[in-house]
């Protein structure tokens, strides 16, 4: 499931030169030295080359504070601060006089350093969490005692969450202590590692802990699972449907069918969260639905599913025709499949795609997946749970594109209107989870935090435009972002050029030019220039410019803004 500390390392030999470069800071008040080992061979796994700064330890305050440290000469992309539940005690032990206010100290302590970073940097900042210790001076009293530490301890990992986190972009928790419930305290710590050697990690835990870490940097950096599809028979409920027929297939709230009950709610929980769901099962496809239209004990239904394939093929060119709906990578796939027959054949074909290996025992679905930690994420809005109904509406628009003899008459009969809006604070976690989710139809692949967002719309040297789009089928949403920025008083930049494949080949890409030539012209700017930076991800744009009629020069693309001709489109803008 986890690799070992030991194969972690062995990642460190890997050829990096491919692979996106992320600076780190890593700073601790122990010894951070195998951490640091663990995130870098995680982060591998992940695509990802760290190049981290690890302070000695016991240097958080003075690297943070001092404006001339060896921190702030990194200019790290991320600062992970991991301060452990050791020192925090002997902290509380020291506070003889103001233990009752030990955590809103602490939590003042934590917002200076906060603040400081980001008076001085772009750095987001990932804090780890406290797991807890227990030292017994109250035993379960301890609850009802506020000076205790137990009591200290709980409301500081409390309010870490709800009076820094929440209220500010750049700053994540790494929450150690769901992965000490999870997996137990002993797991966690060994007392002769830490008295020997200051370090309070067990070498057992780096790897779920580095999974945790470099799960939050994946997903600021765009990589994270989008989309679940499921397997049904023995999978998503008890029995196969074929066979043993509606009324014997094992859901509900007895034996067995209670494991599935509580698998579905859930996936459903996920589907409300935004990740698409998807069915891929060998099965006739009108049993397939029969349980998700007429049991009365399913809790998924088929609105909740996107893509539904059911037939006797082979899974893995099943799962291909589910990307082709959905315009995804496979890397942010997960497929689920109680036979082992099945994983393997989408292994072999689809390596990308996230494969678990589920127990056996239904009863152990759930707390496998809780421990794999699949579905990290950076961002949340509400416009997530439409998200199926986005998905749904386009595999509706696919078959009926087969009806019309020639494009321009099925784009014109779709009625299309975009809403095109500078951000604002009611858009403004659309585009931030945009920029973040957004990886093949990228020119430079920024990404950008809610804060980042902010200070973009306050910016004077910045144009920010967002689209929606709306048709005839439904509302997609918020599609399409634009960043412009000042270059000279003549020249505007495409700094961030990012759209949803979900709307490709609509004319959103000449409606979106129309209204940067219209921007850079009421502004004064004479030329346009656009730059392409490859990934792994973006090929399908790199001849984009190109295709818009610019001009290359050296490395980047230019348009001269008097001899553009205005492209005709079929989408309206919304008055």
């Amino acid at each position: 499931m986890y690799k070992t500390f030991s194969e972690l390392k062995k990642e460190l030999r890997k050829n990096t030169q491919e692979l996106k470069k992320v600076k780190v800071a890593l700073l601790g008040d122990t010894a951070t030295q195998f951490l640091n080992i663990a995130l870098k061979g995680t982060a591998l796994n992940e695509s990802l080359d760290l190049e981290i700064f690890e302070a000695d330890f016991g240097q958080i305050s003075r690297q943070i504070l001092d404006p001339t440290s060896e921190y702030y000469e990194f200019n790290a992309d991320y600062t992970i601060i991991f301060e452990s539940s050791h020192k925090l005690l002997g902290q509380y032990y020291k506070s003889y006089d103001s233990q009752t206010v030990f955590a809103d100290n602490k939590i003042a302590y934590v917002e200076e350093l906060y603040k400081t970073i980001q008076g001085r940097t772009k750095s987001r900042v990932i804090y780890c969490n406290f797991p807890s210790i227990n030292n017994q001076v109250f035993g379960n009293f301890s609850n009802k005692v506020e000076s205790s530490f137990v009591f200290q301890q709980n409301k500081l990992n409390y309010l870490l969450s709800a009076e820094i986190a929440v209220k500010n972009n750049n700053f994540f928790i790494a929450d150690l202590v769901s992965i000490q419930n999870k997996w137990g305290r002993d797991f966690m710590f060994s007392p002769n590692i830490y008295v020997n050697t200051e370090m309070v990690l067990s070498l057992d835990a780096l790897p779920v802990v580095a999974h945790h870490i470099t799960g939050i940097i994946s997903s600021l950096e765009g990589k994270f699972k989008k989309c679940l599809i499921l397997d049904l028979d023995n999978t998503t409920w008890g029995g196969i449907i074929g066979d043993d027929g509606l009324e014997k297939i094992q859901i509900g709230s007895f034996g067995i069918g209670k494991a599935f009950t509580e698998f579905q709610y859930w996936v459903k929980a996920l589907q409300k969260r935004g990740v698409i769901l998807a069915v891929c099962s060998k099965n006739d496809e009108d049993k397939a639905k029969e349980p998700f239209e007429k049991h009365p004990d399913m809790i998924l239904k088929l609105d909740d599913i996107a893509v539904f394939v059911a037939n006797w093929e082979n899974k893995a060119d099943n799962i291909r025709k589910i990307q082709s709906i959905l315009n995804i990578g496979y890397d942010s796939m997960v497929f689920l499949d109680d036979n082992p027959f099945e994983r393997n054949i989408v292994r072999e074909n689809l390596p990308e795609v996230c494969v678990p290996e589920l127990p056996e025992d239904p009863a152990e679905y759930l707390e496998y997946l809780y421990s794999l930690n699949l579905f990290e994420t950076a961002s949340f809005s509400e416009n997530d749970s439409e998200r199926t109904k986005q998905y749904q509406v386009e595999a509706q628009r696919a078959v009926d594109i087969q009806s019309f003899t020639n494009v321009e008459d099925f784009l014109k009969s779709m009625n299309m209107v975009s809403d095109v809006q500078a951000f604002n604070s009611f858009s403004k976690p659309r585009v931030s989870q945009l920029t973040q989710r957004s990886n093949q139809f990228n020119l430079r692949t920024v990404r950008y935090t809610e804060q980042d967002v902010e200070d973009l719309m306050k910016s004077e040297d910045h144009h920010t435009i967002s689209f929606t789009l709306e048709d005839k089928y439904g509302d997609n949403g918020l599609i399409c972002v634009i960043v412009l920025e000042k270059k000279t008083q003549e020249t505007l930049f495409i700094n961030t050029w990012l759209m949803s494949c979900r709307v490709l080949k609509r004319g959103m890409e000449d409606f979106t030019l129309n209204t940067i030539v219209a921007t850079a012209q009421k502004n004064g700017y004479k030329y346009i220039e656009g730059e392409f930076i490859p990934t792994s991800k973006n090929q399908m744009v790199k001849d984009h410019y190109e295709r818009l009629g610019f001009t290359k020069q050296d490395e980047k693309w230019v348009l001269n803004v008097n001899d553009y001709q205005t492209k005709q489109v079929y989408i309206n803008n919304k008055l």
